[in-house]
């Protein structure tokens, strides 16, 4: 009979032990698993915008009324995609109006690029504001690249200039290579190329061999294989330009590649720099409950190897050797500024510090592209 009780109990404990794995694995999935385009489009929308659903009330003549919200009344330049539907939307036109007795935010609709927007749809705000390639999108020359990566081929846009100094650039997390198109036109006005990476995750490119982002502790290698691509393609200096996840990456490759002695400067939009405090803003997002978080913590830890101090040894201010651009501001709760305004505090010899107000998780450009672009431009111009 104990035998018996004895062995009910293990069973119990082991079954209970099987359930919060599980649970933390769901957690860290619904977090970190890289998007998958839909058919219909419409997908998974970045880091940040989980929560921007809004109906089209009306749309013509160079303007749409909105659902009113707060992601509504936005600053800024935006995307609006929806299924089989994205559209480019400029500066708020009218942020109470009202429409057939609806209450609306009105702004400008400075396109539609791609299907149409249909009255009574529902579409969900973006920084992406481009879909297609460079020359579907902005009409440009560019090549479609293979570069060699540690878990096989990544996919990469190249637009040529006559610099010999090459911009790669890096997505942030829920994002595509779409994303980076927003400074296409100002490399192009400035004689960059750019190289436009997919890495391990997006479309076209190798999955992750655990299924999930890695925040950048792992994507750099893929960064650090496009800036070896570059160099052998006439490369003599590249500045990383990255976003969210994608500005990790950046701080991993200048502290880490074997190439680090070519990268002239770096570009963080939107770091991530604390991956705990990241992933339990992305699990929230997704309607992780809150009692599930830290099963999520443990368990990326398990599976990816992160530890506490991971991240921030990159972020570290005595191992940064190359001056930075961090662009950053107070209303991103993905990746919280804090950490942007200490490393940009303890190093003022190297880090030019750009506050971006009302920018939600890597959309400071689409908050203020004139301020955005003219940091960057100051920035630059001495690394030419």
């Amino acid at each position: 009979m104990r035998l018996r009780t004895a062995a009910l109990t293990a069973t119990s404990v082991l079954s209970a032990g099987a359930a919060v794995l599980a649970a933390g694995r769901y957690a860290a999935d619904a977090a970190l698993r890289p998007p998958r385009p839909r058919p219909h489009g419409g997908g998974q929308p970045p880091a940040g915008f989980q929560g921007t659903r809004l109906t089209v009330h009306s749309h013509g003549e160079g303007r749409v009324a909105l659902t009113r919200s707060l992601a509504a009344r936005l600053p800024g330049v935006y995307g609006l995609t929806g299924r089989g539907a994205h559209a480019a939307v400029g500066r708020v036109l009218e942020a109470e109006a009202e429409d057939a007795h609806v209450h609306v935010t009105v702004r400008e609709l400075r396109r539609v690029s791609r299907g149409q927007l249909t009255v009574g749809g529902t579409v969900r705000l973006t920084p992406q504001v481009h879909v297609g390639d460079p020359g579907e999108a902005l009409g440009m020359e560019y090549a479609e690249v293979e570069i060699p990566g540690e878990l096989g081929s990544l996919p990469a846009w190249f637009v040529p200039g006559a610099r010999a100094t090459w911009v790669i650039t890096a997505h942030g997390l829920g994002a595509t290579r779409e994303h980076p198109m927003v400074m296409f036109p100002f490399y192009q006005r400035h004689h960059l190329p750019v190289l436009d990476l997919a890495y391990r995750g997006d479309p076209g490119a190798p999955r992750p061999l655990d299924g999930i982002s890695h925040l950048g502790d792992a994507e750099w290698r893929d960064l650090d294989a496009a800036i070896r691509y570059a160099v052998r393609h006439g490369a003599r200096r590249v500045v990383l330009h990255g976003w969210s996840s994608g500005a990790s990456m950046a701080l991993h490759a200048a502290a880490n590649s074997a190439l680090r002695d070519r990268i002239s400067g770096i570009v963080l939009d939107s770091p991530v720099l604390d991956w705990q405090r990241t992933l339990r803003a992305l699990a929230g997002a997704h309607h992780v409950p809150r009692a599930l978080l830290p099963l999520a913590v443990r368990a990326v830890q398990g599976r990816t190897g992160l530890s506490g101090g991971r991240l921030a040894s990159v972020a570290d201010p005595d191992r940064l050797t190359v001056p930075t651009l961090l662009l950053h501001g107070p209303d991103d709760h993905i990746a919280p500024w804090d950490g942007s305004r200490e490393l940009a505090d303890a190093r003022k010899d190297l880090i030019s510090l750009h506050t971006v107000p009302e920018a939600p998780h890597a959309a400071m450009w689409n908050a203020d592209p004139q301020g955005y672009e003219e940091a960057l431009r100051r920035f630059l111009t001495p690394l030419m």
